[in-house]
């Protein structure tokens, strides 16, 4: 069965036909929709949004049409936010998309608050279901809005951890992304601006704000952005630090607020 299937994978251009034949396999609950699903699959969906879901730090997190998928690259950013996240301490997820960032920090470090915003309202959606199944004893809340803008007040001067994987992707370069992203994945969740760091600068310009002395922003970039990065964190009063994994293909940029 994972040979058939993984060879009709093979053919569409899958990677890595026989991993996704077995993820299908298993989340079909019979031949009829191990059928539908090979052929949602064959046709371009992401495979994520076929099955309902995205393995993302051992976590298994529901991906809805049109929202943003989170990638596996997305990992290395989670681990430098547990690194800095204190317990008990306060984290928001920016631009949360399916809420997968937020939640797999949440199982890695004890927090005292989680909240998550994001523009798009299938993934406030989504997410708010994720954080409903997660009950993992945060009281974690999911707001609509732009970056800070949905948030509480009494947030201001009191966030440890912020946290996003903001649209990075250069305007001009979305019409030459895979179609799975730019086909299946909400515009708004991509397109970063004419550089790809327009999101981003408004992010790190926000921090302060929000942080409490010595907090972090963390953010995923590309390797080509990371420069430009780095010089808005530190025009925005933070202390920048770039790390990435060779591994992963992930880039990150790391701010502190002034202690």
């Amino acid at each position: 069965m994972i040979a058939e299937v993984a060879a009709r994978l093979r053919v569409a251009g899958c990677v890595f036909a026989e991993d996704e034949a077995r993820v299908l396999i298993s989340a079909a609950r019979g031949a009829a929709e191990l059928e539908e699903m090979v052929q949602r699959r064959v046709d371009g969906l992401p495979l994520e949004q076929v099955v309902g879901f995205a393995e993302f730090c051992g976590l298994r997190v529901q991906v809805d049409p049109w929202v943003f998928v989170p990638r596996r690259r997305s990992e290395f950013l989670v681990w430098q936010a547990v690194g800095v996240t204190p317990r008990r301490g306060i984290a928001v997820d920016l631009c949360c998309g399916s809420g997968a960032l937020g939640l797999a920090l949440a199982a890695s470090v004890e927090l005292g608050e989680l909240h998550l915003t994001d523009v798009d309202p299938a993934a406030v959606r989504c997410a708010s279901r994720n954080v409903a199944a997660a009950g993992a004893g945060v009281g974690a809340r999911v707001y609509l809005g732009d970056l800070y803008e949905p948030l509480p007040a009494s947030l201001r001067g009191r966030v440890d951890v912020l946290l996003a994987n903001v649209p990075y992707v250069p305007t001009d370069e979305v019409p030459l992304l895979p179609a799975e992203a730019r086909l299946h994945e909400a515009e708004v969740a991509l397109d970063g601006g004419a550089d790809g760091l327009d999101v981003l600068r408004r992010a790190a310009d926000g921090a302060s704000e929000w942080l409490v002395p010595g907090g972090h922003l963390l953010i995923e970039t590309s390797e080509r952005q990371a420069a430009g990065a780095e010089a808005a964190f530190a025009s925005a009063g933070l202390r920048p630090q770039v790390v990435s994994s060779e591994e992963l293909g992930a880039t990150v940029v790391m701010g502190a607020s002034p202690a």
